[in-house]
């Protein structure tokens, strides 16, 4: 791993307190749906529709005005009819499922008209989908940029990626994700992920979620951030597609990346608090944090 530019900083906890330095932006009674922000999700694999799903409906729920997501083409009318809510746009696939690096090119025009854009729910890494998402950030200039799930792993064969973003780039890893980036062995970060994550920050120059029991958010700038609130019913299937789609529904609304990350990152922990409380603290579904998100974000 390459020498860190990381200067020491204290390690904040996110609370509400701190969060109300840094509110999210409120929208006029005379936005429309463009003017709240425009989420493209992009993302998918044939046998992982659901990914793309969670992560669409929760920028929405965050407060974007409008959603669309691109994924493989032969589940593009499933997803569609599942989030009506949404444009729906199938890309090339390969024979294994996949998206196909040829799709590039057609996301252009939705990447230009968007204001901020998800890379990765659904996608498990495989060579052609990194060098989809390698194509992706190429033309990917003007748009907050949000990498999670299987889109990380392009970020293993090439650190630098991130660094030609316009706008600081976010990445939410859990710790297998940021070992498998960084090629370490996933116990030295869960062992150091406060260290881990503020000199993957600095190197990848892009703000760092990394999740797990503590969540540590940190910049490139040095500054360094931990939530540990949130409970052992997060660790769920699909809990880390909802939280990626929540930082790109903030983000779209023009909250900073340092902001969007810090607010979802204490959504999505409270979504599961209250949802601990009213059903028990495993065994709630990462769908039903859904509509818990405007409720925890009307109080805040």
């Amino acid at each position: 791993m390459p020498k860190s530019r990381q200067s020491k900083s204290a390690t904040a906890r996110v609370t509400r307190d701190l969060l109300e330095r840094s509110p999210i932006p409120s929208p006029s009674s005379n936005d429309d749906k463009d003017e709240r922000g425009r989420v493209l999700v992009v993302g998918g694999e044939v046998s992982l529709p659901g990914a793309v799903v969670l992560a669409g409906i929760a920028a929405l729920r965050a407060g974007a005005g409008k959603l669309q997501i691109a994924t493989c083409r032969s589940i593009a009318p499933l997803v569609g009819v599942t989030v009506p809510e949404s444009l729906s746009l199938g890309l090339d696939e390969t024979i294994d499922g996949t998206i196909s690096a040829s799709s590039v090119p057609s996301l252009a025009p939705l990447i230009e008209n968007a204001d901020a854009l998800l890379i990765g729910p659904g996608m498990k890494g495989q060579d052609e989908e990194k060098r989809f998402v390698k194509g992706l950030l190429a033309i990917s200039t003007g748009v907050r940029v949000v990498l999670d799930a299987g889109a990380l792993h392009a970020l293993g064969d090439d650190p630098t990626l991130l660094h030609a973003v316009t706008d600081t780039a976010i990445i939410t890893p859990h710790a297998k994700e940021m070992a498998r980036i960084l090629e370490i062995d996933a116990r030295e970060v869960t062992r150091n992920p406060e260290r881990i994550a503020a000199e993957a920050a600095a190197n990848l120059n892009a703000i760092v979620a990394l999740k797990g029991a503590e969540t540590f958010i940190a910049t490139p700038e040095g500054e360094l951030f931990c939530y540990d609130s949130g409970d052992v019913g997060l660790a769920t299937s699909g809990s880390g597609d909802t939280l990626a789609g929540v930082v790109a529904g903030l983000a779209a609304r023009g909250a900073s990346p340092r902001d969007a990350t810090l607010w979802a990152v204490f959504l999505h922990g409270s979504a599961g608090n209250r949802l601990a409380k009213r059903i028990g603290r495993v065994g709630y579904l990462a769908r039903e944090l859904l509509d818990e998100i405007p409720i925890v974000m009307r109080r805040a």
